[in-house]
């Protein structure tokens, strides 16, 4: 009989602490939603402690999010557990997950504690969160370091106190496959009442071998999998839940395991990750990437027109990726392309679909074809845009190698024209300077970066920024034809949510 594969989906707590992924609260909901459409089984939110806004986000995917349970994370401290109570009760289905590590390094180090000592805090961890909700999890940070012998008696303890599902993380990356898949083995056989909680992994990828260390304790009798979308996260990332799902589902004879995952949404996910973040996904990247079932080896082509089995394992269908190029004309209608769009996974609401039909007419007239990914970019910069206080009207740039580079702007703020000026280092900063006179504002530009949405001379240039204003930090993106108005859109979408964010944290 074929088994369930629980996917933990800790893409909004153990995936935000990716260097320069913090997302804002309706951006943390919208993931949360996407979430819940791929129907992962459990939805760890955040750390409800950590932050006000954390707490707060963490609240409202609990009281908005229906389908997946709604974990908090909490150390074993008592305000950890009942903050993280706190944000998560609203949930049909809330889980509290406590944690604290039990590896020698880590006593003697970190925390300064006694096994016993360590041991005495889980349990009351376990008890009190319990007292909250039937559902709780229990994790010994830096298990695949700590003494096995020691790791069995905290398993045994926390599930006599309560613990519903036992997580086993190797919280360094350090495993290796035979190795963890071993100790999943072995606690199975040495911790005697096992058989009351689901054994679960959270293995991060610094050697990289997340994946094949979770699926090693997959056939070695663990029955959830903590991961996230891309695999970001701390450091070098972790699980893929791309590449887990995936393999049990290409390899089900093998694992004789399953999940519920709706495959099709795994590509839309992805990108609204990645364009939330800000964090590209790498073009050779397992199952997402650009290249994943691009073919250019002779050899390889040959055999995908005869077969596509030949060279590809998975159909791009089955993540919710369509394959077609050319697909759309300047002489194509709403409906055409409406209908088009829905192929794609995209069902917008009229407002969006003509805003996106507009953009798309605008770049049918720039280009000779239009390809799907360019459909992707049109969609998604109107979808995850965010608040639109000033929009770009005009631009004029003046640059050269012998002359300093001039830009003109103007902008729209409640149908009013504003424009102005400035010169900068290169045509980008000077228009970044003519923005920042006309709003009024001057963050720091932490990061720029441009790509090439497709191939050839006419490729719509992707632009993604981040900026930091006061102790926020703001992404925004902007797609074009031309580079300059591709950089001027995202960083105008940058300084829009910097607008947005003053207007609705107004000062005491």
């Amino acid at each position: 009989m074929t088994e369930k594969i629980k996917i933990f989906d800790t893409t909004l707590r153990d995936g935000e602490q990716s260097p320069g992924a913090s997302l804002n609260i309706e951006e943390k909901l919208k993931v949360a939603k996407q979430l819940a459409k791929l129907n992962v089984d459990i939805i760890e939110a955040g750390f409800p402690i950590s932050s006000a806004g954390d707490f707060e986000a963490v609240k409202l995917i609990a009281k908005t999010i229906s389908g997946p349970i709604i974990c908090g994370l909490s150390r074993t401290a008592p305000k950890d557990i009942d903050r993280s109570w706190e944000a998560i009760k609203f949930s049909k289905k809330p889980r509290i997950h406590t944690f604290i590590a039990t590896s020698d390094i880590h006593l003697k180090t970190k925390l300064k504690k006694s096994k016993k000592e360590v041991l005495d805090l889980a349990v009351k961890a376990v008890r009190r969160a319990k007292r909250y909700t039937e559902d709780v999890e229990f994790s010994p940070e830096d298990a695949a370091r700590s003494d096995p012998l020691y790791l069995y008696q905290i398993i045994k303890a926390v599930i006599e106190a309560g613990a519903t599902t036992v997580n086993i993380p190797d919280t360094v990356g350090y495993s290796t496959p035979f190795e963890f898949g071993e100790l999943i083995a072995e606690i199975k056989e040495n911790v005697k009442n096992i058989s009351r909680a689901t054994i679960s992994v959270h293995c991060h990828n610094d050697l990289g071998m997340a994946t094949a260390n979770s699926l090693s304790a997959v056939k070695n009798g663990a029955r959830q999998v903590e991961c996230t979308i891309n695999g970001i996260g701390e450091r070098a990332g972790n699980t893929s839940l791309e590449e887990i799902v995936m393999s049990l589902h290409t390899r089900r004879a093998f694992f004789g395991m399953k999940t519920g995952i709706n495959t099709q949404e795994i590509y839309p996910t992805s990108r609204l990750v990645s364009a939330l973040t800000g964090i590209p996904v790498q073009p050779n990247k397992a199952i997402v990437g650009k290249n994943a079932f691009a073919h250019e080896a002779g050899i390889h082509q040959d055999g995908i027109l005869k077969g596509r089995r030949t060279y590809e394992i998975m159909t791009p269908q089955s993540i919710g990726l369509r394959m077609s190029k050319l697909v759309m004309g300047k002489h194509s209608g709403r409906h055409a392309f409406q209908v088009h769009l829905r192929k794609m996974g995209y069902k917008l609401d009229n407002n969006d679909l003509e805003k996106a039909f507009l953009r798309f007419k605008d770049l049918a007239d720039k280009k000779k074809e239009v390809l799907d990914e360019d459909l992707v970019m049109i969609v998604e910069e109107g979808i995850f845009a965010g608040p639109e206080t000033y929009s770009l009207e005009y631009l004029h740039i003046s640059s050269g190698n012998k002359t300093v580079p001039t830009a003109t702007v103007k902008l729209s703020l409640n149908k009013r024209l504003i424009q102005e000026a400035a010169c900068g280092d290169g045509p980008v900063d000077a228009v970044c300077q003519a923005i920042n006179r006309i709003v009024g504002v001057n963050p720091k530009l932490l990061e720029y970066s441009l790509k090439a949405v497709t191939g050839g001379t006419e490729a719509l240039g992707e632009v993604t920024v981040k900026i930091k204003a006061g102790k926020d930090i703001f992404l925004g993106r902007g797609t074009s034809t031309d580079i300059v108005e591709a950089s001027a859109k995202a960083y105008l979408n940058a300084i829009n949510k910097v607008v947005y964010r003053k207007k609705k944290v107004k000062p005491r």
